[in-house]
């Protein structure tokens, strides 16, 4: 099992994300390869904290082009 500080990265903090703070959801950048089990320990370790649930989006990265090439940037 990973380390909780490799799993949990930084907090994602948008607007959004702000607004959800209020009602006690928080969202956090993670690794790509941590489970919903391992996240949820994470956290609990981290943050002295019981969690209920943990959901996850896996997002691609825009398409950009430069000239001729095309490419995606990072997630």
């Amino acid at each position: 099992m990973k380390a909780p500080e490799d799993i949990i990265i930084a907090p994602y903090t948008t607007e959004e994300s702000y607004g959800e703070a209020m009602e006690g959801k928080y969202t956090f950048k993670v690794d790509p390869g941590a489970t919903k089990t391992e996240i949820k320990h994470a956290v609990e370790k981290l943050f002295q904290v019981k969690v209920i649930k943990v959901n996850t989006v896996n997002m691609e990265g825009k398409m950009k082009r430069v000239g001729v090439h095309r490419g995606r940037r990072a997630a």
